[in-house]
Formats: C-alpha cells, sequence, structure tokens
C-alpha cells in the first residue's frame, strides 16, 4: 500500500517584514563598515525575496509603524512572548542564546498546533485518529518537546507514537515524510502527523560576516504539518502518493553549510559555494529518486534564488519550471524544513493539478545533503480542475521531463 499526503496545513506569525526595509535597518547598523554595508544591500537586493514573517514584533512594528501585522493574533511589543531585539534609537540587540530560546518555547508550540489543525480539517481527520507524530525543527529546543506539546494542544491520545527530528536543517522535512511513509508501510491503517516549525529570525545578528548577512537577507519564521495515511479509504478530492524516496551527501560542502548553537543565538554557515556545489551535482543526485521517471512538476527548496538558479541551469529545466519555488520564496523567505510543504501546498491546492501529474521534490541541509522525493498527484473523478490561479503564489507547470539518467 502506498502512503500518502491527504492534506497539508501552515502558519506564519502576523508580524511582517518588507525586505527592502530590513535591507536598510541592516545597512544602518553603527559600526558597520562600508563593504558590509555593499555586502548587505547586495545580499538582499539579490534575494528575489519581498516579504517574510517574523515573531520579532517590534522589529517589525519599529520597521512598519502600525502596519506590520496581519489579522492573526501574536505578541505585541513588550510582551513576555516577544523577544526585544532593536533598541529606540534603530540599533538591533544581541540577545543570549537562551533568551531566543525561551521565545522560541513560548512561540514556537502555537503555530505548529495551528498547521496541525489546518491539515487535520483538511483531511477530515480527528485528533483521537492519530497514531504517530513526527516533529521537526532546528531553530529551538526543549524537553518535553514539539511532540509532547502537539499532544497536548492538539489533545491526541496520550498513547501515540512521538518522533522528532532536530537539527536536521533545511532538508527535514523530506526525511520526516519518508519515515511517515515507512510508519504507514510497517502499520497499514496507521495516520502520521508530520509538523515542521522554524522561527530562523530568532537568531538574526548583526555582523561583518558575509555569512551572517546572507541568513539575514534570507530566513523567515513560519509553520507546516501534512497528514499521511496509506488507508485508501480516507483520500478526499486530491492527495499525493510518496512513492520513492533518496539521499545523497556531496563530495565536498561540509563546511559551507553549517548550524551549530553560538552564545549569542544559533549560528548559521552558508558560503557562495552551496548554489555552485548543488548545481554541479544535482543531476545525478537527481537520477537516482526519479531514474527513468518522468517529471512533471518540480518542488524545490528555495535555499535563496542563487540555489534555485543553479537547479534550474545543472538540470537544464524551462525558465518556469520552479515558478512554485520562487513564489514562495519571494512570498515567505526561507523558512527552512517548513519550506518545501509550502510549495507542496500550493502545488496540491492548485486549480491546474492532475490525476497522475508526477512531482519531482528536493531539498538541501547541512553537510551538504541532498534529499529527494518522486511524487504522484491523485485526483478523485469528478473533482474541480480549472485553470486559475492559486491565491499564495503565481505557480505554473514545467513540461514534462523524459529522463534523469
Amino acid at each position: 500500500m502506498t502512503a500518502r499526503i491527504l492534506s497539508i496545513g501552515t502558519a506564519v506569525p502576523p508580524a511582517v517584514l518588507h525586505q527592502n526595509s530590513v535591507r536598510d535597518l541592516f545597512a544602518a547598523q553603527p559600526g558597520i563598515g562600508r563593504l558590509s554595508q555593499r555586502l548587505v544591500r547586495a545580499a538582499f537586493d539579490a534575494s528575489a525575496i519581498e516579504t517574510r514573517h517574523t515573531v520579532l514584533t517590534d522589529l517589525a512594528e519599529a520597521l512598519e509603524p502600525g502596519g506590520a501585522r496581519s489579522d492573526a493574533a501574536g505578541p505585541a511589543a513588550g510582551d513576555p512572548a516577544a523577544l526585544p531585539v532593536i533598541s529606540d534609537d534603530g540599533a538591533l540587540l544581541s540577545p543570549s542564546t537562551g533568551t531566543r530560546n525561551d521565545t522560541y518555547i513560548a512561540l514556537a508550540p502555537e503555530l505548529s498546533a495551528r498547521a496541525a489543525r489546518e491539515a487535520l480539517s483538511a483531511a477530515s481527520v480527528a485528533p483521537a485518529e492519530i497514531t504517530h507524530v513526527v516533529t521537526v525543527s532546528c531553530t529551538g529546543m526543549y524537553a518535553p518537546g514539539p511532540d509532547y506539546r502537539l499532544v497536548r494542544d492538539l489533545g491526541l491520545p496520550t498513547t501515540v507514537e512521538r518522533y522528532h527530528l532536530g537539527f536536521i536543517g533545511c532538508a527535514a522535512a523530506v526525511p520526516a515524510l519518508r519515515a511517515a511513509a515507512r510508519m504507514c508501510a510497517a502499520q497499514p491503517d496507521a495516520v502520521v502527523l508530520v509538523v515542521c516549525a522554524e522561527l530562523c529570525t530568532l537568531h538574526f545578528r548583526v555582523a561583518d560576516d558575509p555569512d551572517q548577512i546572507l541568513a539575514a537577507s534570507l530566513f523567515a519564521d513560519g509553520a507546516a504539518a501534512a497528514v499521511v495515511s496509506a488507508d485508501p479509504a480516507r483520500r478526499g478530492e486530491r492527495w499525493l502518493d510518496l512513492d520513492r524516496f533518496a539521499t545523497a551527501v556531496t563530495d565536498d560542502g561540509e563546511r559551507d553549510m553549517t548550524w551549530t548553537i553560538g552564545d549569542a543565538g544559533f549560528e548559521m554557515v552558508l558560503t557562495a559555494e552551496v548554489p555552485r556545489i548543488i548545481g554541479r551535482e544535482i543531476r545525478a543526485a537527481v537520477a537516482e529518486v526519479i531514474g527513468d521517471g518522468r517529471v512533471d512538476t518540480w518542488a524545490v527548496h528555495p535555499g535563496g534564488r542563487a540555489v534555485l538558479d543553479r537547479v534550474q541551469s545543472g538540470l537544464d529545466l524551462p525558465s518556469d519550471a520552479l515558478a512554485a519555488s520562487r513564489a514562495v520564496l519571494r512570498d515567505y523567505g526561507n523558512m527552512s524544513s517548513a519550506t518545501i510543504l509550502f510549495i507542496l501546498r500550493s502545488l496540491l491546492d492548485a486549480d491546474t493539478l492532475r490525476d497522475g501529474e508526477t512531482i519531482a521534490t528536493l531539498a538541501f541541509g547541512p553537510g551538504l545533503t541532498m534529499e529527494a522525493a518522486l511524487l504522484t498527484a491523485g485526483v478523485a473523478a469528478g473533482a474541480d480542475t480549472g485553470v486559475a490561479e492559486t491565491a499564495s503564489t503565481d505557480a505554473v507547470r514545467a513540461e514534462p521531463v523524459a529522463s534523469w539518467t
């Protein structure tokens, strides 16, 4: 029996960061050198990001007074759950790692629960029916952890099996889905809830280091959840079959993408070599998961615009092949592990989704590690399949690719 994604739910914090405003703030920080100012402007302007969401409400309100928040509830500036990161004179502060992690503990569970409730509702699955929980995060840690909190916050059975994938980075949603598929293969009546929640902006830092500048230009906050089951009776009008998975570690790149814990937050190393390594090795990595199969659509984690450009050129894809990934990058930035589920949701919800459409899913994490999955869309007979665009993206289907061997 094939395990499949029945539904995907997403959630973002209410505060919005506009890329140009964040760029100008970072470039104007006291003590930052002229070279770093040029790097800030170059990195932010080349990011292909327009807006991002953040739990840093005081930062968003300082940049966009009175206009940075959506209608969703969230901590106001001055709330104990809100991390103070900007002074009255516009200087960015440097909270301790413990203070940043305290904010993660206060805010991440609500975001996870919101995405999970949306996924459960879309799949018509009651909390009592969940048999397994797989949580994912690399931007904070505590115990009892996110898996435990979901049991409490959603009212899941206390006997539910719980697993947490921590500190795997941006690629972690794919192995989480792979774990869910393995659970469904071992227990055909299993209903697995996969939840990714990342508060990347908690670790913003002002520095002359190009890696920190690049990280500040890319990362954002968000959560996404998927309900996975192999029970054919649970299929709704549309679903995504989890057909095949593959993983690969590149020959180099171990020091080019890292994620470690420092005294003033988690520290990202993301060098300019990462896109080049991905572009050089992407064809061989994709061949392992796709083989002689056909690819109709691509869902590629937007580690940044350069990563998408290198994937596109490395696989000789048409110009619109990564439209869904670019749209999520534009509107939400890089939300680490949650991002690929945002992209898959935009494809799953699109009016243009076709029964039997194959979707190649690629994500990249520290190591440098590539995680891949081949999915097949299912659309029930009689389900609406118009040609309208989705509200969240301008996603356009790629032309079929015959083979990647």
